[in-house]
């Protein structure tokens, strides 16, 4: 399961820090990514991380998004800096783990200008 929590309300240039907690799987081991959907929107890839550490993210939030992962706490980060109100979606969490796809539930991201 994963569950993900951190998102609120902050205004254009803020920052926040989404978290995505694991159990039954090691994150170390599987491939873990944030993605986003907006109203009509197709799900999109944000930033992902592999279990050897290597990291990549889309175009739109390069320089300014950090995934990073915690592996004694079993979970994942998204440190959000720079925010745009164009960052505004539901954000969710989402692994590869021996083969299958788990999801957490979305965490409301919004971005005041």
């Amino acid at each position: 399961q994963l569950q993900a929590s951190g998102g609120g309300l902050v205004q254009a240039g803020g920052s926040l820090r989404l978290s995505c907690a694991a159990s039954g799987m090691i994150l170390s081991f599987a491939v873990m990514g944030w993605y986003r959907q907006g109203p009509g929107k197709q799900r999109e890839l944000v930033a992902r991380i592999f279990g050897g550490g290597m990291t990549s993210y889309a175009d739109s939030v390069k320089g300014r998004f950090t995934i990073s992962r915690d592996n004694v706490k079993n979970t994942v980060y998204l440190q959000m800096d720079s925010l745009k109100p164009e960052d505004t979606d539901v954000y969710y969490c989402g692994s590869t783990w021996k083969g299958q796809d788990y999801w957490g539930q979305g965490t409301l991201v919004t971005v005041s200008s």
